[in-house]
């Protein structure tokens, strides 16, 4: 009986140590969330239109997190009233209370990837930080059709070198491509693109997740089936859960003793799902994988550890929505920051 009992825990993709390697414990900063709100003051001149635009008065979502000189830097998507998106830049010193720059770091420009970028802009960062001490960051371009996964290099988190769409080959440049996390080591407070085998690894995808790998960052192979000649799909959406519609990932995935642990967010499908939430909710779940073999799930939660049960996480520009992307260590705390109803951000925290 035993026997059997763990074997129905494997198939459906909970291992009965997933306790040992999954991070628990998260509380939402209820007294404070949200933590940051569209702001109709912030005002910028638009290189492509050449107009002042209020370029974070619509909504603020979706940031990632990390730690430079002791303090929390979090780069976070933000609207303007025509929906184009830019990525700002806001501070902390205590994780919770930020004080943001009055101008976006990183935008769509009159340059060579404006055809990529306009009029969608740039969306949902996810950054790591480089060997040499630089910083990596993944964003989603848009151009109003097609989202293609790019990215961007920096020293000092202001001045950018953008290198475009990941993925270049004919077969993948016009391919709808999201939300990339790559495979990183945690060095104290530093969270840095780690090589496996001379290799980086990045999970990527907004419907199953795929996998991509690089020798320096800049050029990026996406895992094809060899029979099929597609991209290999390592996590899929499961019938009957939080997870029934679609899978994207969360922050970095972070290499363990235990593998490597991704959290993901997920959204609930319209049948088949977990009855509880309501359809298309957006909820987080987290996933291992084999560090060996980075396709291989060795374990994956059966239940989100955080979904929306706050006004302001049901009701927004899409209500029904947490979507976790940034993700840092900071005094001897997790803190987790994700956006809100596509409107607000807020973080919870692990002791």
């Amino acid at each position: 009986m035993k026997r059997l009992i763990l074997g129905l825990l494997m198939f459906v993709g909970f291992s009965a140590s997933s306790q040992n390697w999954a991070l628990n414990g998260f509380k939402k900063a209820d007294a404070v969330n949200p933590i940051l709100k569209p702001s109709v003051e912030a005002r910028f001149v638009d290189p492509v239109s050449g107009k002042m635009v209020g370029w974070e008065n619509k909504n603020v979502l979706n940031p990632t997190a990390l730690i430079r000189n002791g303090i929390v830097h979090l780069l976070y998507r933000a609207q303007d009233s025509l929906g184009t998106s830019r990525i700002g830049l806001a501070t902390s010193t205590d994780g919770i209370h930020f004080t943001k720059k009055p101008k976006p770091i990183l935008f769509p420009a009159n340059d060579a990837f404006r055809g990529f970028e306009w009029p969608g802009g740039i969306e949902d960062p996810r950054i790591v930080e480089t060997s040499d001490g630089g910083y990596f960051l993944t964003y989603t371009s848009y151009d109003g059709k097609v989202a293609r996964l790019c990215g961007a290099f920096s020293k000092d988190l202001q001045t950018w070198e953008k290198i475009g769409p990941l993925f270049t080959s004919e077969k993948y440049l016009n391919t709808w491509s999201k939300s990339g996390a790559l495979v990183s080591v945690q060095q104290g407070s530093r969270l840095v693109a780690h090589q496996m085998n001379g290799l980086y690894y990045m999970y990527f995808g907004d419907t199953d997740l795929f996998l991509a790998t690089s020798k320096d960052l800049r050029h990026w192979d996406i895992l094809e089936n060899a029979e099929s000649g597609v991209r290999l799909s390592v996590l899929k959406p499961r019938a009957g859960y939080f997870d029934s519609r679609l899978v994207e990932p969360g922050p970095y995935a972070l290499l363990r003793k235990e593998g490597i642990l991704l959290i993901y967010n997920s959204s609930n499908a319209a049948n088949y799902n977990e009855a509880r939430f309501p359809k298309f909710t957006y909820a987080a779940g987290q996933v291992l994988f084999d560090a060996g073999k980075p396709y291989k799930v060795l374990a994956r939660t059966s239940k989100p550890f955080i979904w929306p049960d706050k006004p302001y996480e049901k009701i927004g520009e899409v209500n029904e929505v947490c979507f976790v992307e940034g993700l840092v260590p900071y005094k001897n705390k997790w803190f987790l920051y994700y956006g809100t109803a596509d409107s607000k951000i807020a973080v919870s925290i692990k002791e």
